[in-house]
């Protein structure tokens, strides 16, 4: 393309210097007719015995300092009186006079006794306007054809430099474009970008690529994760990806829905404002986990179950025998009546089917623990309690609140107190145990991902809890607070935005 560019442009430009060779000649040939047949000595000579003798030598000398190929001064009839070649003289004029001899100038290609030329024929006219003579003046092609040809090598040079330049421009542009792509042709380019975009739709994992501090590339894992639509603002993106690009290593987030996001950040080298976040969905992780931990903790259950069950029935067996029945039959039936007064109470007091089976698991993992739990009289919870939070949040907040009591509880005297009263309006969870609590260093410190006062924290799956609580309740507009009164104690206090407080429930009913 840019050899026929090139090509074409000096082609153009040749002909346009034949095109003004050939205006210019015409522009010449007009100025010399007309000068001389302007002149009073032209007239004079014409109109004297012989005009031959005194125009030849003028026009000649005219003719080698303008280049002109013949300068023609002749009678009205056509008569020469001069001409470069001096044989000519006295010929007949081989061309148009009529014009001329009507007293206008003008211009034409004919051929002569030279050859194919471009000549302007003027009238010489006397005091009375009568025609005395004809004066033509002209250049042949042949001399403007070999003026243009001396002037082709200065379009060649042009046109050499011109491609010099060019492909000079195109190696480099080549060059740079070789080593943006790492060498890869326009049809690998292709190929690699379909397959790369089929295997980011594909991967379990969730990917977004940021640059200049902006997301340019979501995959479809990373739109669901993070609850994202086609049309997401800036503002609905969460925080690590628009508050920077520094390293993040394994850093656990909670996205809507509580949740829980394993997230990794890498800036990009030498780009500024640009990093690869990867998205991982740790909400089954934990949910396996706390599977795991259940199911371990319900073999080792059973395991002393079926161990106290053997001496109990060894007991059992031993009463009937001596024929103490009764006692057998109460020694047999305690544990159950004890649950099941469990289940009316918890029931009564929590309408909340899922956070009323959520408090009895914990009363029978507490019970395991030999730690004293109790579910105080002052709790209340309706049903209606969803418009405050969603059952997962509720039991994530519940939860991790029990988990984290018993876990604190004094193993010299372990119990733990749990108060729950809430309505769609306002929701206070207190849960309190006999634990040494926190001051307000280490309670700051419990909020972030990963603090744990057991070794290994975030890495060991530990430290989640009550920071998946600061955040829950953090997006509800509620407050967490942490205190040491009659034990440890730990509050959660959400309530829905417009209730008065009036409507709401006292501190002190907790």
């Amino acid at each position: 393309m840019v050899i026929a560019i090139v090509c074409v442009a000096g082609a153009l430009g040749s002909y346009e210097m034949y095109v003004h060779a050939r205006s210019t000649a015409e522009k010449q040939s007009a100025a010399i007719a007309s000068s001389l047949a302007s002149a009073p000595s032209t007239l004079e000579a014409l109109l004297s015995d012989d005009p031959t003798a005194r125009l030849q030598s003028v026009t000649e000398g005219v003719r080698a300092v303008t280049g002109a190929a013949f300068i023609t001064i002749m009678s009205p009839d056509g008569t020469r009186f001069t001409h470069t070649d001096p044989a000519q003289i006295g010929g007949d004029y081989l061309g148009s006079r009529d014009e001329a001899l009507a007293g206008g100038t003008y211009t034409e290609v004919y051929t002569g006794t030279l050859g194919p030329s471009i000549r302007t024929i003027a009238p010489v006219v006397d005091d009375r306007g009568d025609v005395v003579g004809l004066v033509a003046a002209g250049f042949t092609l042949d001399s403007l054809t070999a003026s243009w040809q001396r002037q082709l090598p200065i379009v060649g040079g042009i046109a050499v430099t011109a491609l010099a330049f060019s492909f000079t421009g195109l190696w480099l542009l080549r060059r740079r474009l070789l080593r943006q792509t790492g060498g890869l042709a326009p049809d690998e380019l292709r190929v690699m970008y379909e397959h790369h975009d089929a295997v980011l739709h594909a991967v379990s994992e969730g990917l977004v690529v940021v640059e200049r501090g902006r997301p340019v590339l979501v995959n479809d894992e990373a739109r669901r994760l993070l609850g994202l639509t086609e049309s997401g603002r800036d503002e609905d993106l969460p925080a690590f990806i628009t508050d920077g690009v520094e390293p993040i290593i394994d850093e656990t987030h909670v996205a809507a829905g509580g949740r829980i996001l394993l997230v990794n950040r890498a800036p990009v080298p030498d780009r500024a404002q640009s990093a690869v976040i990867t998205i991982r969905d740790r909400t089954e992780l934990q949910s396996a986990t706390g599977s795991l931990a259940a199911m371990t903790q319900f073999a080792e259950h059973l395991r002393s179950q079926a161990h106290e069950w053997g001496n109990r029935m060894h007991t059992i067996a031993s009463l009937v025998e001596m024929g103490q029945t009764e006692e057998a039959v109460r020694l047999a039936t305690g544990d159950f009546a004890v649950r099941d007064d469990d289940i009316a109470r918890v029931s009564a007091l929590i309408r909340d089917p899922g956070v009323a089976a959520l408090l009895l698991g914990k009363l029978a993992r507490a019970r395991d623990r030999s730690i004293a739990m109790t579910v105080t009289d002052d709790s209340r919870l309706d049903a209606s309690v969803s418009a405050l939070l969603t059952p997962a949040e509720l039991h994530t907040v519940v939860g991790n609140l029990v988990d984290n009591a018993l876990d604190a509880a004094d193993p010299d005297d372990p119990w733990v107190e749990i108060t729950v009263i809430g309505d769609a309006n306002e929701l206070r969870v207190t849960v309190a145990d006999s634990g040494p609590g926190m001051d307000s260093e280490q309670f700051e410190l419990a909020r972030r991902r990963g603090y744990s006062t057991k070794s290994g924290g975030d890495e060991l799956g530990r430290g989640l809890g009550l920071h998946l609580i600061d955040r829950i309740v953090d997006r509800r507009g509620g407050t967490t607070t942490a205190e040491q009164t009659y034990g440890s104690v730990l509050s959660v206090h959400l309530i829905r935005p417009g209730v008065t407080a009036d409507h709401a429930i006292p501190a002190d009913t907790a």
